[in-house]
């Protein structure tokens, strides 16, 4: 019988294949004596141990092309599988009531869990899954189970199982696909941890589906990172889906479809070469000059996060970087930041891959959704603080003068081999935009001190404070360019934590005070002279783009993957016309409804 199940659409697209189940390991419940109490301690120990080699492996193997963001997330698991209150609390279920070893470490992590729930900070309250992973993983070592989700151990069968089976409706839609090909493989499971999405991307499968998970998680991260169609809280997938049903994973709609009827499978099928056509005809713009019809020229730059990104810029049409977040050279080291040296190779290396391009190196943005150090012992006091309004980013930086002056050398020095440009963020104070000044030049003289060459660099300010929006004029005066950070300015206008499940439904871009502070930035920097750009999520959601020109914005920054969807957006744009309808907008009271008009009239 075919059904729906709804989700969260976090990675766009259409996947179309036989699901592959991972499901949870079932847990038995039973006491046993006490002559064998040491011996399911040791089989927990034995569990966890080879958890810890597996995870420290991928860490030490790390390919260049992973995501950036897994290192961080492994070594979260690494530190929750060797706490004290997992360990030590197994070890007491295990002699005082004489549980057996699953039984035991089930029983703990609902412990743990309940602890979890009970805390106000939402990135404190999200490490419950990651709980959950890691003893799921423990688990399933304990019971011979773990199958890394890339190895051809678990791919190969799933494969045969799907050419062998076939009933009357079955062999019908698989007659409606290439038989020249593999049939797609789609992965539906609980939870997918960082360890086994780093082995997804040498997989066969084409897309995913969880049960658990929002727009913030790693798994949606990822996946967006990685461009495979995902759906993630979609409750009980994993339960409702039986393994090599034929599933639609519709990363547009957040909704997955099992075993379709042949017309619902041949109308998504429709969709899914659509969608590839399109792709295809946008690649051919990747040389075609982003230029409005009234002949004005838009700018288009790449958000990247570590060296390695730029030919992926490049291959993308960027003509610059607007943003390269440097925080991704810090975290994952366990506390050990990176030296001058390596800083200065890593912002050099950027300059020298855009091939004479500019690129924008933003300062360390630690703090809130990127921890530096995963490691660090969490206070009962902590449980209370909320880090997207604590010590994070630029007040992160000014809080450790010597850290600061480290990374600053190092991207003056790397300014000596390109254009260079130097991005401040999460500024609200005029006494923070005076010490980080006066930082700078301090570098520069300890540059200068002992003879090493360096070379100029613009200086801009992140506008992603609703402080920061009100007070301009300050910022315009000390410096020559602003980037907007639609992302943290949304957060703190409306009040929204982003990562909050239960809120995400009110974190709005189009509302009027958001687009308001958008609109006014714009306009004063204009003014003035000076350059601005939106680097955040805005800037590569292409139903914003004809609002942003309206606006009177002239450069975007985003990821690689979104910036052939804007440039069409641009090249079918008329800002003389679109700037009338921009006012309307901003003076609306639910500006998203003639959003919505104008993408429809459009198309």
């Amino acid at each position: 019988m075919s059904f729906s199940v709804h989700g969260l659409a976090v990675s766009r697209g259409i996947a179309i294949g036989r699901a592959v189940l991972v499901g949870r390991v079932d847990v038995a419940h039973y006491f046993i004596d006490a002559s064998q109490v040491e011996a399911e301690i040791d089989r927990v120990r034995r569990g966890r141990n080879a958890v810890v080699d597996e995870l420290q492996r991928l860490l030490a193997d790390m390919p260049k092309d992973a995501p950036h963001e897994l290192a961080p997330l492994l070594d979260v698991h690494l530190m929750l599988l060797q706490d004290d209150d997992l360990t030590e609390g197994v070890k007491h279920w295990i002699r005082d009531r004489l549980y057996n070893a699953e039984w035991a470490l089930t029983t703990q992590l609902e412990a743990i869990s309940r602890q979890f729930d009970e805390m106000e900070d939402e990135y404190l309250r999200e490490r419950k899954a990651d709980l959950e992973q890691v003893v799921q993983r423990v688990l399933q070592r304990m019971s011979g189970t773990a199958v890394p989700i890339g190895d051809d151990a678990r791919t190969a069968p799933a494969v045969a199982r799907v050419k062998r089976r076939k009933s009357d409706q079955q062999a019908q839609l698989d007659g409606m696909l290439d038989d020249n090909t593999d049939v797609p493989l789609i992965l539906v499971a609980h939870d997918l941890a960082p360890a086994d999405m780093l082995q997804f991307k040498r997989s066969v499968f084409a897309g995913f589906v969880t049960d658990v998970g929002g727009k913030t998680s790693h798994t949606a991260i990822v996946a967006r990172s990685m461009d495979i169609p995902a759906v993630v809280g979609a409750r009980a997938a994993s339960q409702l889906v039986r393994q090599d049903d034929w599933v639609i994973v519709d990363g547009d709609a957040g909704i997955m479809l099992v075993d379709p009827s042949p017309i619902i499978l041949a109308e998504y099928g429709f969709k899914q070469r659509q969608g590839e056509l399109e792709r295809g005809r946008l690649t051919r713009l990747r040389h075609t000059p982003s230029i409005t019809l009234d002949g004005q020229k838009i700018e288009l730059l790449a958000n990247i996060e570590m060296p390695e990104d730029a030919p992926a810029a490049l291959a993308a049409g960027a003509v610059g970087v607007g943003l390269f977040r440097s925080e991704f050279l810090f975290m994952g080291r366990h506390g050990k930041l990176p030296d001058e040296e390596e800083q200065y190779l890593a912002y050099r290396a950027a300059v020298e891959g855009m091939q004479g391009l500019p690129v924008t190196v933003r300062t360390v943005d630690i703090g809130a959704d990127k921890p530096l150090d995963h490691h660090a012992k969490v206070t009962k006091e902590d449980d209370y603080l909320n880090p997207a309004l604590g010590l994070r980013a630029i007040r992160w930086s000014l809080a450790d003068p010597a850290m600061f002056l480290t990374q600053l050398r190092a991207i003056l020095r790397a300014a000596a081999h390109g254009q260079l440009n130097m991005m401040i963020p999460m500024l609200a104070h005029a006494s923070e935009i005076h010490q980080t000044l006066a930082l700078i030049e301090q570098a520069r003289a300890e540059l200068d001190a002992r003879g090493a060459v360096y070379g100029p660099v613009k200086l801009g300010a992140m506008i992603e404070i609703p402080a920061a929006a009100l007070t301009l004029r300050m910022f315009l005066k000390y410096f020559d360019f602003l980037s907007i950070g639609t992302n943290d300015l949304i957060q703190y206008t409306l009040a929204i934590d982003r990562a909050d499940e239960s809120v995400a439904h009110l974190y709005d871009p189009a509302h009027p005070a958001v687009l308001r502070l958008v609109a006014d930035t714009i306009v004063q920097s204009q003014a003035q002279g000076k350059a601005v750009s939106v680097c955040g999520e805005m800037a590569g959601d292409a139903s914003f783009t004809r609002l942003l020109l309206g606006l009177g914005l002239r450069s975007f920054s985003m990821h690689p993957s979104q910036i052939l969807a804007v440039k069409q957006e641009v090249l079918r744009s008329d800002t003389l016309k679109l700037t009338a309808w921009a006012q309307l907008v901003l003076e609306a009271e639910d500006p998203a409804e003639l959003l919505v008009q104008n993408a429809a009239k459009s198309h």
